[in-house]
């Protein structure tokens, strides 16, 4: 089987060349990269599916509507078109119409940074053809779990998972930027990393009950913990999201 990857930038190159590493035959293109060692640079993307039995579209969410309706015509019936873009369901649901049954649709979610696994890169597909896809690509190697559902299943997993670890993300790095302004930095890094430590099973729960629990007084807090935001001249976005996630708690 030959495997077309659309956009070879940091995940798309990555995979394409563990593609290659397994003995895969993959043919690439990307308007502003070039293809790795061992991947057969095509001159488009239609050009790079023509031969194709499984297309992997790694360009991004704003590209992959226009890059499916660009290489439908020189698709083979049959050919799997994995769609490996963080999108909103959707977008998903957009591929899988526009399709029209021409190509089976695979709604795939990478759920952890490509840099470093590469292929290894957990993943997660819905859709009709999700299975025929995990056991296709798991032949080379890639760690993929089919999720039962319509496309756009797995990108609401990957979504849902994504509010909790980049919304955690924000809010540490608003927290430590005050921080810097206050000139506490380093003791709050420090505490961030003991209550990392002692996090256990129990800690969803304790977070959860507390926030309703406790809503009213801490709403009052994530209101006073913004003023001192913006006292530091830091803008206090989580704190005040926080501050209202506490006052619908609360009512």
């Amino acid at each position: 089987m030959i495997i077309a990857v659309l956009g070879l930038g940091e995940a798309g190159g990555r995979i394409a060349a563990d593609l290659v590493a397994a003995g895969a035959t993959v043919h690439g293109f990307d308007p502003l990269v070039g293809a790795p060692d061992g991947v057969h640079q095509k001159e488009s993307d239609a050009d790079a599916c023509r031969e194709a039995g499984l297309v992997l579209s790694v360009n991004s969410a704003s590209q992959a509507l226009d890059a499916l309706r660009q290489s439908l015509p020189a698709c083979r019936p049959g050919t799997l078109w994995a769609d490996l873009n963080t999108s909103a369901p959707g977008l998903k649901e957009q591929l899988f119409a526009a399709a029209d049954g021409a190509v089976e649709v695979v709604d795939v979610a990478l759920m952890a940074p490509v840099p470093g696994r590469g292929l290894k890169t957990p993943m997660t597909a819905s859709g009709p053809g999700a299975f025929v896809f995990a056991e296709t690509l798991s032949g080379y190697g890639a760690d993929i779990q089919v999720i039962e559902g319509p496309v756009g299943a797995a990108a609401t997993r990957k979504l849902l998972r994504s509010v909790f670890y980049k919304g955690m993300s924000a809010a540490v790095t608003e927290a430590l930027a005050a921080a810097r302004a206050a000139g506490l930095e380093e003791w709050l890094s420090e505490n961030i990393r003991n209550e990392f430590v002692r996090s256990d099973a129990a800690t969803l729960d304790r977070v959860v009950e507390g926030s309703r629990r406790h809503a009213v007084r801490r709403r009052e807090e994530m209101a006073a913990a913004a003023d001192l935001l913006d006292s530091l001249n830091v803008p206090a976005r989580v704190a005040r999201a926080s501050r209202d996630w506490l006052d619908d708690l609360a009512g």
